[in-house]
């Protein structure tokens, strides 16, 4: 395989760690039946009541995501990923790209500006270095799956 064909393998792996330790976090306010993340904002009670899922069960669903986002991160660098097709592949990744891309920027404008969630700057700098590493993990993948040219 050329190094134009071999993909980049740290954002992968550094974003199936921020995935896992995402789902850790739900994981763990699952298990309190708390909406709201470890060291992130606190959620009113208010809040909570509101929600449209009971909070145990949104935490749970949000940790399945964490893995489930963990593996597809994996799968573009190892070689049981590479047999899925690249059209489909990359419908994934645009997908979650854009999930990132949603999250972290809620963290950057609320940890930078202040739109009334309680993200703090440091969350904001959270925010960058997902949506960076999420678009350079996609970057790699596509430049690494382009047909060879004849």
């Amino acid at each position: 395989m050329s190094d134009l064909h071999r993909p980049r393998r740290w954002p992968a792996y550094l974003m199936a760690a921020l995935f896992l330790g995402y789902a850790a976090g739900k994981a763990v306010f699952a298990a309190q039946a708390r909406l709201g993340f470890p060291g992130g904002p606190p959620v009113s009670a208010a809040e909570a009541a509101g929600y449209f899922l009971d909070p145990a069960t949104a935490q749970w669903l949000a940790a399945a995501t964490g893995v489930l986002g963990a593996c597809v991160a994996m799968a573009t660098v190892t070689p049981v990923g590479r047999r899925v097709p690249r059209a489909l592949m990359l419908l994934v990744l645009a997908g979650m790209t854009l999930a990132v891309v949603g999250g972290g920027g809620i963290m950057i404008v609320d940890g930078f500006v202040g739109i009334g969630v309680g993200w703090q700057w440091y969350h904001g700098l959270l925010g960058i270095v997902a949506i960076a590493v999420s678009l350079e993990m996609t970057r790699s993948y596509v430049r690494a799956t382009r047909p060879v040219p004849v």
